[in-house]
């Protein structure tokens, strides 16, 4: 019989909007790591261990019962008090925690003994009130100055870090308990009486302050979870969703998973729209507004949660460079690529506030706009965002292209900006096929796809609102760029574009994924399709749990890098969705076989931001990369684009219209779509296999919808 083996990260981590929590298995947070307790930037808790009598509790088991909450067994070692021996494992302890705004800590301690006990019960709990960046370098400096108060009556902890106007603090006050708690040495000390058979409760409550502003612990305590604020929060977002019942089991709990996980970074657009909804990146270390990560995650959730869009152009929108700074690598009309807020950021030590280093966000932005009007139908989606629009198709040409060529280049002019602009955005992940670092500026080939399909997506609405000339316009420049696209990128030796144009304007014959970006944008000359889809199949791009990033034959591969040979699991469901414009629909539905059997691996089903781009044989399971973000924003909403390629799915809003083009593989011959929203409507639809053809029936509609079978190939915007 062949074993299972579950891959993940010896850590538990529970989150809940710009809060979230990473402690061992244990549920300690141990000293000199990059653990603890966050919220927007700043670590509030550094060090957390349990003991009895100086001695840490043994663990039993230990995981996370929602993405927001976690309980942790454990049982006592052997101690010795003054009134007598414990023996081990007489005494069972659960630690259960829930995230909201703030922290939610549950200590239940029970005497499975036949003697009575009395033991000392400690807290260890250190704040460093580190800035995320610092952590995440492992170079921290401090700066301003902590403060700890104890105040015995109301059993309260308070810990305050001051840095001129920058504050911060940690409240810790206990609820539940008799015995009166001690504070010393940096420990909180309990006395826990205990007869045979009864329990001890505490309740830490720590609250979070940041300014004058007061974010509290969750009311509710763990072991009723499924009641809180959050558990309804979350109620209510699965009941906004698609939903799905499938013949295949795996693929039913990677989309669950996967909708749970957008629920779980879920962000505000801000203080004004606070119903309006954004995603952030990725826990631990992207739990932030991004450009280039919330458009693409909009793109994917247009046949789940469309509404990601409203918040997500809002918020960039407001964030829209309006001028010149070299340090922060901003132009007038370019979308950020990340926004923080704190320390660092506060007194200007990095530029991300917000930092403008990317080069593609400013050309999502309008094809998330155009594609977010196609499902939604509102119009006032293109006036209240015209004029931001053509700002960014400025930027494009004015910026983007540095050098007047036509293409898009770039090169920062920030000190301590990003060397690369891409998605693939690592210093050493654009390389000369001798794996030497490529010199800018650069031109990365899916920019070029990108801006082609952006264009012709702006003269589409440019048509719609009665702006002929307008349109024409760009759909001239599209035509343009896509014949110069083609001389310039187009490698015959390899049957492939190049990755990029370098500083000289020479052809960069690396083979990496990037190209399979191109499929998706439609640029791509349609009798050079079948080449690259042939080239992305080849052995040394096909793991067999993904596209790899990078060729396995360049000199620079290896598979447990970040961006030189592993697998994204969004950069896949991009090249499938672009495998199914061309008319490849059984590559599509190939590429979300193996991303779904690569999830079945993870724990709970939750694709990570990466993982090793290893080749699939006998033995071997996909391995998670070291340090990889989980949850992830675009690696859950890769599940949405790779559904979305089998189904062929497309929408035009505007004129109620649902387009469907299914192939169901073999390996999911029943599937079911609920509450999918188009405009104003929803419906119910079923797909199902009969031979080789796949069938579909509308089960239930609400609101006016017309169904329409479409080939999906070819499509023009």
């Amino acid at each position: 019989m062949a074993v299972k083996v579950t891959v993940g990260p010896p850590v538990i981590t529970i989150n809940h909007g710009s809060t979230f929590l990473v402690t061992e298995l244990d549920g300690s947070i141990t000293n000199a790591s990059d653990q603890g307790l966050y919220s927007r930037d700043t670590r509030y808790i550094s060090c957390s261990q349990l003991y009895i009598e100086g001695e840490p509790w043994i663990l039993l088991n230990s995981g996370a019962v929602a993405y927001y909450a976690s309980r942790t067994y454990l049982i006592n070692p052997k101690v010795m008090t003054e009134h007598g021996i414990v023996a081990a494992g007489t005494l069972g302890l659960v630690l259960g925690r829930t995230v909201g705004e703030a922290l939610h800590e549950d200590i239940d301690i029970r005497n499975y003994s036949t003697g009575h006990v009395r033991f000392n019960l400690e807290l260890l709990l250190r704040s460093d009130f580190a800035d995320i960046f610092e952590v995440r370098a492992k170079e921290f400096t401090r700066r301003g100055h902590i403060e700890t108060e104890w105040v015995g009556d109301s059993q309260r902890l308070t810990s305050r870090y001051v840095h001129g106007d920058f504050r911060r603090a940690l409240v810790l006050s206990f609820e539940g308990h008799d015995s009166k708690a001690l504070y010393g040495n940096g420990r909180i000390n309990f006395t826990v009486d205990l007869p045979p058979g009864a329990a001890w409760h505490i309740c830490g409550k720590y609250d979070i302050r940041e300014g004058d502003m007061v974010s509290r612990s969750p009311a509710g305590c763990t072991y009723d979870c499924e009641h809180t604020g959050t558990a309804q929060i979350l109620a209510r977002w699965k009941e906004a969703t698609t939903q799905i019942t499938a013949s295949n089991e795996e693929w039913y709990r990677l989309y669950r998973q996967s909708v749970e996980d957008m629920a779980a970074l879920r962000l505000r657009a801000d203080d004004r729209h606070s119903e309006e909804l954004l995603a952030a990146a990725g826990v631990p270390w992207f739990v932030s507004v991004f450009g280039r990560d919330s458009l693409i995650v909009s793109l994917q959730n247009m046949t789940v949660y469309p509404d990601f869009a409203r918040g997500t152009l809002r918020r960039l929108a407001e964030l829209q460079a309006t001028e010149e700074d070299a340090y922060k690598d901003a132009e007038p009309g370019k979308m950020p690529h990340e926004l923080r807020v704190g320390e660092l950021a506060h007194f200007k030590r990095i530029p991300h506030t917000p930092y403008y280093g990317t080069a593609d966000a400013t050309i999502l932005y309008i094809i998330a706009w155009h594609e977010a009007w196609k499902w939604l139908g509102d119009d006032a989606l293109f006036s209240d965002y015209e004029q931001v629009v053509k700002r960014c198709l400025r930027w494009i040409d004015e910026y983007g292209d540095r050098d007047g060529d036509g293409f898009q280049e770039y090169q920062t002019r920030s000190d301590k900006g990003y060397e690369n602009m891409g998605w693939k955005d690592a210093g050493d992940a654009v390389l000369y096929p001798d794996g030497s670092l490529v010199k800018g500026p650069k031109a990365l080939c899916e920019l070029q796809g990108y801006v082609f399909d952006a264009k012709r997506r702006a003269a589409a609405a440019a048509d719609h609102f009665g702006d002929p000339d307008f349109a024409a316009k760009l759909r001239r420049e599209a035509a343009e760029l896509q014949q110069r696209f083609e001389e310039r990128f187009w490698c015959e030796d390899l049957g492939y574009y190049a990755y990029a144009l370098d500083g000289e304007k020479q052809q960069v014959k690396t083979v990496a994924s990037n190209a399979g970006h191109l499929l998706w944008s439609g640029i791509v000359r349609p009798d050079r399709a079948e080449r690259v889809v042939r080239r992305l199949r080849e052995p040394d791009m096909w793991s067999g749990w993904g596209i790899r990033t990078l060729s396995a034959l360049h000199p620079a591969y290896n598979p447990f890098s970040y961006q030189n040979g592993s697998v994204w699991p969004h950069d896949n469901g991009i090249i499938a969705m672009g495998f199914k414009r061309y008319g490849f629909a059984e590559e599509a539905a190939m590429l979300a076989r193996d991303i779904s059997e690569a999830g079945q691996y993870f724990l709970l089903n939750r694709l990570p931001e990466l993982y090793a781009g290893i080749e699939r044989g006998p033995g071997t399971f996909p391995v998670q990369y070291l340090g990889a973000n989980v949850p992830q924003a675009w690696a859950a909403g890769s599940v949405f684009h790779l559904l979305r390629a089998m189904l062929g799915l497309d929408a035009d809003a505007s004129k109620n219209r649902l387009y469907l083009d299914p192939l169901l593989p073999p390996w999911l011959p029943d599937l079911t779509l609920r509450q999918l929203r188009v405009g104003k409507a929803t419906l119910d639809l079923r797909f199902w296999r009969e031979g080789t053809v796949t069938r579909h029936e509308v089960l239930a509609a609400q609101g006016d919808v017309q169904v329409e079978a479409r080939d999906a190939s070819g499509r023009d915007e």
